[in-house]
């Protein structure tokens, strides 16, 4: 299973994070399948690359709870429903 969630970079005590498409069983600093954005909770500055994002969404991947809020603020759900009611 696939899941989006946040890989940590940077260093100690200015956390940067990198939002990967990563395998569940995966620890968190491990291989990712691709990088979709990344994330900087210092600057309060975010971005994603929304169509690799919809893609692994489409199919089946699951958001970590901080990724989906990420997420839900960007607006990404809304596209992710468009394309499905587009494809019906």
């Amino acid at each position: 299973m696939v899941k989006l969630r946040l890989k940590r970079c940077g260093r100690k005590q200015r956390a940067i994070y990198r939002i990967v498409a990563i395998d569940v069983r995966s620890r968190r600093e491990g291989r990712d399948l691709r990088k979709v954005g990344f994330y900087d909770p210092i600057k309060n500055q975010t971005y994603l690359n929304v169509p690799a994002i919809l893609y692994f969404l489409e199919k089946g991947a699951q958001p970590t709870g901080t990724v989906h809020d990420i997420s839900k603020k960007a607006e990404v759900f809304k596209e992710l429903r468009v394309n499905v009611n587009q494809t019906n």
